[in-house]
């Protein structure tokens, strides 16, 4: 029964601060979805330059790959319990288009311990690509142990395989970040910043 309350006071807060009851017109929601974007894309071109700042040889990479995606996101641990949530997008390179997302993860533990912690993924091939854009991805285990398995040398060390054609780089402002797990992390796209 409690957890059931905890639920239905977690949807209703959701709803409350989602704009549903702001009161805002189509008109002025549809400006702050413009701005987000906007910013959005802002912090991705961030997000790629310090990503090639600590990895020159990854610029290469994201270029003559399919597409990539970037995400910003912002941790809180509250003593055992931890939370992150975040936004970004994914950019094809083929059609130019960009795809805005969300990120989300939670769970018992000390979480990742970073804050402003970015995440770079390159996809191999239009699969890969449309698989995690349409369908969404959550990291699991697998994800965190694959970096065991790579290749020696420059940025494909510093990259992780976590599924088939994705490979990914964890970042902080400081550099990369080879220790920081995405275990319990989901992405997904974003209705609303979606429409045009």
């Amino acid at each position: 029964m409690q957890h059931f309350k905890l639920v239905v006071i977690l949807a209703f807060a959701v709803m409350l601060f989602s704009g549903f009851w702001s009161g805002k017109s189509p008109k002025e929601i549809k400006e702050e979805n413009r701005q987000e974007r906007v910013e959005r894309i802002k912090t991705s071109q961030e997000t790629l330059q310090l990503l090639y700042k600590y990895a020159p040889e990854a610029k290469d990479m994201v270029l003559r790959s399919y597409g990539y995606a970037t995400f910003s996101n912002i941790g809180v641990n509250l003593v055992l319990f931890s939370a992150e949530g975040g936004g970004g997008m994914a950019h094809n390179n083929r059609t130019g288009i960009n795809t805005y997302m969300n990120m989300a993860s939670g769970g018992v533990g000390l979480g990742l311990g970073v804050k402003d912690f970015r995440a770079v993924f390159l996809f191999e091939n239009k699969k890969a690509y449309d698989t995690f854009v349409n369908s969404g991805w959550e990291a699991n285990a697998q994800a965190d142990a694959a970096a065991k398995y790579e290749e020696s040398g420059g940025s494909l060390s510093a990259a992780e395989t976590v599924a088939p054609g994705v490979r990914l780089y964890k970042l902080t402002k400081n550099g990369l970040a080879l220790q920081a797990t995405i275990q319990g992390t989901k992405y997904w796209k974003d209705a609303e910043l979606n429409k045009h």
